[in-house]
């Protein structure tokens, strides 16, 4: 096993940068999960650590060996895709065993080793199957197999659970989670879907535009996200944002909530009149009268899931917000509601940059 360190990271193509001097450290054993929007560049530095893109600038070392300029098949990784790739007119155990048998290892140790990742992944039963009469949870599970057999010292995954359907990729969530348990192998997971970096990693890699925003914990970055990108990846439904004035004193007014005022602690150094953005997650309205300021809204849409519910709403003038409540089974659209914003559950953001308050 071995832990990954990236130092001013760059990749150009052309003239067009599309990573911007990336830095972060993996440590050995470490799941770790790269998450952001379509085009921030988290498959494409994925790639860099695999060695299937040249870096433009900087160093990735694996353990404590520079590997910029060493081969993929040498940089102790291993790949899972998004596409499974298995060979279609191959057994299970075969498909398995083929980078093994193509490598000449011995055949003992490779029919022990593909036993054992058979039963690490609970695929005994189909190692005489082809792919055909697989499901698509089975063919990821043999995919990840293949990377479990080489022994690697890092173990990528690029989208892996995008081909399953929404309960397939719960499942295999749990079994990628149990997996890094049993093997305690050094992980690095891209995924687009914030739930699937919540509840796996134990810290997430934040991506923008090629760059990191910000690196920590799952609950870090729900709990104290540094700017407005963060706040409002991290969470869902996401959090909402709405436009305040400062009034001095730690006294804030929603232009846009009928002058609604609340007093926050992070207000205080603003000076009369300054703009700023109030966030406020779903999860932390209260009912009206039981916070520091209460909003009146308009349902336009409401979703009952059972346990709770989702009311989104709009303002008088149109701004949205989206308030979860637990069983609110009578509330439907064209309804008025009331919610309160506790201060002590509201972030503020500087609107121009966009960082914390």
């Amino acid at each position: 096993m071995a832990g990954v360190t990236v130092s001013a990271v760059r990749k150009r193509y052309g003239s067009v940068e599309t990573i911007h001097g990336v830095d972060f450290s993996i440590a050995d054993g470490e799941f770790v999960v790269f998450v952001g929007p379509s085009g921030c560049g988290k498959s494409t530095l994925l790639r860099m650590i695999a060695g299937l893109e040249d870096i433009s600038g900087g160093e990735i070392s694996i353990g404590s060996r520079v590997v910029n300029d060493v081969d993929p098949s040498d940089r102790g990784t291993a790949m899972v895709f998004q596409s499974y790739a298995l060979y279609p007119h191959m057994t299970v155990a075969q498909n398995l065993s083929f980078g093994l048998r193509m490598n000449g290892n011995p055949a003992a140790d490779t029919e022990r080793r593909v036993a054992e990742a058979a039963r690490i992944l609970r695929i005994e039963p189909l190692l005489d199957r082809r792919p055909k009469a697989l499901s698509g949870g089975q063919r990821q599970r043999v995919a990840i197999g293949r990377a479990i057999v080489r022994k690697p010292e890092v173990f990528l995954f690029d989208e892996p659970l995008s081909n399953l359907d929404a309960e397939l990729r719960v499942q295999m969530r749990i079994e990628i989670a149990r997996l890094h348990s049993e093997l305690g192998t050094t992980m690095i997971y891209v995924t687009h879907d914030q739930t699937e970096a919540m509840t796996m990693a134990d810290r997430v890699v934040v991506l923008r535009a090629g760059r990191v925003e910000q690196i920590g914990a799952p609950l870090d970055l729900y709990d104290n996200p540094v700017n407005q990108f963060v706040a409002g990846f991290i969470g869902s439904p996401r959090m909402n944002f709405l436009a305040a004035e400062s009034l001095g004193g730690g006294r804030l007014k929603l232009p846009n909530q009928g002058g609604a005022e609340i007093g926050l602690a992070a207000a205080q150094g603003l000076a009369a009149g300054q703009k700023a953005v109030l966030g406020i997650r779903p999860e932390h309205f209260a009912a009206a009268g039981q916070g520091n300021c209460d909003l009146h809204l308009a349902i336009d849409v409401a979703e009952h899931l059972g346990a709770t519910s989702y009311l989104y709403a709009n303002t008088k003038v149109g701004e949205p917000v989206v308030v979860q409540a637990a069983a609110v089974r009578s509330a439907h659209a064209g309804d008025r509601v009331a919610v309160s914003i506790p201060a002590a559950r509201a972030y503020l953001f500087d609107p121009n940059g966009a960082r914390r308050a």
